[in-house]
């Protein structure tokens, strides 16, 4: 099994939340906070699978806390996913 962590940046705007994954370049949205994290989540499992699936290096992710100093005032939340390499 494989874990994979990243911070997301959750930004509210017009009755809806953005998230962003200031480390991978990808975002997603949702109409609720809820709805917007289980988007990252399921975005994030795709994004990590088909790295791995095709063997693309990926970046490791920044620190909590940088993030959260970077983008003040919105809120930050860490995302996870956990695959089984063997089941790609």
């Amino acid at each position: 099994m494989k874990q994979f962590l990243f911070p997301a940046v959750f930004i509210k705007s017009e009755g809806e939340y953005t998230v962003v994954f200031p480390d991978l370049n990808i975002t997603t949205e949702g109409d609720t906070m809820e709805e917007a994290f289980l988007f990252a989540k399921d975005y994030l499992r795709v994004y990590c699978t088909y790295t791995l699936k095709f063997d693309v290096e990926m970046d490791r992710p920044s620190t909590f806390s940088d993030v959260q100093q970077k983008y003040n005032g919105d809120t930050v939340m860490l995302v996870d996913v956990i695959l089984d390499p063997n089941k790609l």
